[in-house]
C-alpha cells in the first residue's frame, strides 16, 4: 500500500468521525485526558459545539495530576467538563481486583456519564475505545455493550497510530502522550485495592516522571514495588544516581524491596497471568 493509500483511508476514516458525530446531534463524553478521549472531544466539539459534553469521574484511582490535566485539556478545547465525584474501591467486587474488574469500574463509569447525558438531554454516551483495542482483553466492553455506550472511534475504524496523527494536524497536546491506565491496573488479579496501595503506586510513578521516564508502571506485589519502563530507559534507570531516588522515594511510599522489570514496559503484564491480552 502505497503513501497516498494511507492518506486516503486515513480521510475516509476521519470524514465517518466526523458524520457519526454529527448524527448523533449531541453527546457526553467519558473523559480521562488520554489520547483517545481528547481527540474525539476536540472533534466532537468542532462538529456540534455546546452539544458536546466532556464527562470527568474524579476518583482514588485516577492521579491528581491527570485529573488536573484533563481540566486544562477540556478548556483549551473549548468543550464544557463536568467532573463528577466517583470512589471505584466502594463499588461491590471492584476493590477484591478480579479479572472482571473493569467491567465492574466502567458500568459505574457510564451510568455517572448517562445520568450527565440526560439531564443535559443528550441521546448520546460515548467513550474512546479505538481499533486497537478489539485486540485487547477488555471486559469493559461488556458494560458499554449493557449501557449502549457508542464508541466512534472504533465505528469509524480508527487505531491509536490514526489518533496520534489526526492529533497532530489539529495540533493537540496529546498527540505523544504516553498511554495510560487507571491505577487499579497496577495490581495482580485477586489482590485488594485499598487507596493506600493506589497512592503509594501514584508517588513512585510521579518520581519516575519527574526524573524524565515518560512510560512507566509501577506494578505493586505486596511489599514489592516491580517498575516497567521503556527498554531503552533500563539502564538509565540503574544509573547509580538515579536508582537512589527511585529506591528512596519507594520506601517512603510503603514498598520494602524494589525490582526492574527487564521486559520493559508492556501494555497488560498483569494479564499474563490470565493468558489473556494486554489491558493497561
Amino acid at each position: 500500500m502505497t503513501p497516498d493509500d494511507n492518506n486516503t483511508m486515513l480521510e475516509a476514516k476521519f470524514e465517518r468521525l466526523r458524520a457519526i458525530l454529527r448524527n448523533t446531534n449531541g453527546i457526553a463524553i467519558a473523559f480521562s485526558g488520554g489520547v483517545d478521549s481528547t481527540f474525539l472531544c476536540a472533534v466532537a466539539q468542532q462538529e456540534l459545539g455546546g452539544k458536546a459534553l466532556a464527562v470527568t469521574a474524579a476518583s482514588p484511582t485516577y492521579p491528581a495530576a491527570e485529573q488536573n490535566e484533563a481540566a486544562r485539556l477540556a478548556k483549551s478545547l473549548g468543550i464544557q467538563q463536568i467532573v463528577v465525584n466517583s470512589n471505584e474501591l466502594d463499588i461491590p467486587h471492584f476493590a477484591d481486583n478480579p479479572p472482571d474488574r473493569c467491567y465492574h469500574c466502567k458500568s459505574e463509569l457510564f451510568r455517572i456519564v448517562r445520568e450527565v447525558a440526560d439531564r443535559h438531554g443528550l441521546m448520546f454516551v460515548a467513550d474512546g475505545t479505538n481499533a486497537d483495542d478489539e485486540d485487547d482483553y477488555r471486559p469493559g466492553r461488556r458494560a458499554a455493550d449493557e449501557l449502549s455506550v457508542i464508541s466512534p472511534l472504533l465505528e469509524s475504524r480508527l487505531t491509536k497510530q490514526d489518533i496520534r496523527t489526526l492529533s497532530r494536524r489539529l495540533d493537540l497536546p496529546t498527540a505523544n502522550k504516553p498511554s495510560f491506565a487507571c491505577l487499579a491496573s497496577r495490581f495482580p488479579y485477586g489482590s485488594r485495592i485499598t487507596e493506600q496501595k493506589l497512592k503509594a503506586v501514584d508517588a513512585v510513578e510521579s518520581a519516575l516522571r519527574s526524573l524524565g521516564f515518560l512510560q512507566v508502571r509501577v506494578r505493586h506485589h505486596g511489599d514489592l514495588a516491580r517498575i516497567e519502563v521503556e527498554k531503552d530507559d533500563i539502564a538509565r534507570l540503574a544509573a547509580p544516581d538515579v536508582r537512589d531516588k527511585i529506591v528512596h522515594m519507594a520506601k517512603q511510599a510503603g514498598f520494602r524491596f524494589v525490582s526492574v522489570d527487564l521486559e520493559g514496559y508492556r501494555t497488560g503484564s498483569m494479564n499474563e497471568q490470565l493468558g489473556l491480552g494486554t489491558q493497561s
